[in-house]
């Protein structure tokens, strides 16, 4: 559903990682500096990792850039193939920073079932749990959530004045279209639960027909929501760059079905007291991020075909962060 275009550089870092048989896919990012020169992490050496779709990888690539700008000597990890991988990695102790999610955190590595749709609390919990168990320290997380939700083309949801899922549970059957794949159409936190929660059941009186879904490949959803058919509505994630390319109308979760999956650094817990200037520096960064802002990084990368070591480079010079 995400894809990475390779990085072309010319040095790349195959590190075969203990434990895990975790090496480099990309391994490269540009050189810079902090205005000022100044060099906090002067002593610091950090191996940064990321996961391998495309959100994982800029993110991973704005971290080993300005980390390196500020002095450490950063091994690029990112790019590490499947989730399992970097994260063992960091459990292991071969990785030191890795860019997680609240909800992947609640959900995939600790089974929880409770749904908290508070975000700050969700980080709280997570951030709680792994301390304890792991050694991992989550920071405040970043304000973007790349979470589940649903979306309508501008102009579809201007023609149906629609801008919540509640609105889409008040308009007529005829117009309750979907587009899901299978993967959302079966989960226990999916597309069935979530029309039970607004009030609209799937294949029941007053519901959602049947015949009103439409389950297809992840990536076809993005173009038929766009072209309002076979569907007004299609399940999207809310940092994906095809959100922006093609014009898509987000739509609320004013009843907080969706659980936050909140972008947020995580570092092991004997780099962060060795460099507590990390959480400082990742806190520049995190505040800067929003869904919007990763749903052009994204598009950058997933549909304009540059380079993510370029991208994460470019909007850090942009922001006058290095230099």
């Amino acid at each position: 559903m995400r894809r990475l275009r390779g990085v072309a550089a010319s040095l790349l870092v195959a590190v075969a990682v203990s434990g895990c048989g975790l090496v480099s896919s990309s391994g490269t990012f540009h050189d810079a500096t902090l205005p000022g020169g100044e060099r906090p992490l002067d002593d610091a050496g950090l191996v940064v990792t990321s996961k391998s779709f495309t959100e994982g990888v800029l993110l991973g690539k704005i971290t080993a850039t300005y980390l390196a700008a500020a002095g450490a000597d950063v091994t690029d990890l990112t790019g590490a193939p499947g989730s399992a991988s970097s994260r063992q990695a960091q459990l292991n102790g071969d990785a030191d920073i890795l860019w997680e999610y609240t909800g992947t955190g609640w959900v995939n590595y600790h089974g929880q079932t409770e749904t908290i749709s508070d975000p700050t609390e969700l980080w709280q919990r997570v951030h709680d749990i792994e301390l304890q168990e792991n050694d991992l320290v989550w920071l405040p997380p970043a304000n973007f959530n790349d979470t589940y939700a649903f979306a309508a083309s501008a102009e579809t949801a201007q023609r149906l004045g629609v801008s919540t899922l509640s609105d889409v549970a008040r308009l007529p059957e005829s117009e309750r279209t979907f587009c899901v794949d299978d993967e959302f159409y079966s989960r226990a936190d999916g597309f069935v639960p979530m029309l039970e929660a607004y009030d609209m059941p799937l294949g029941a009186p007053n519901g959602v027909p049947s015949q009103n879904v439409t389950r297809m490949d992840a990536g076809v959803v993005y173009t038929s929501t766009a072209r309002s058919a076979p569907c007004n509505f299609g399940m999207v994630y809310t940092t994906d760059g095809r959100v922006k390319n093609l014009d898509l109308t987000v739509l609320e979760d004013d009843r907080d079905f969706f659980l936050p999956y909140s972008g947020t650094v995580v570092v092991r817990r004997e780099i962060i007291e060795q460099y507590p200037q990390i959480a400082d520096l990742m806190a520049v960064i995190s505040q800067r991020l929003t869904d919007e802002l990763m749903q052009e990084l994204n598009g950058r990368v997933d549909i304009d075909g540059e380079d993510p070591a370029d991208v994460a480079y470019d909007w850090l010079r942009s922001e006058q962060l290095v230099e």
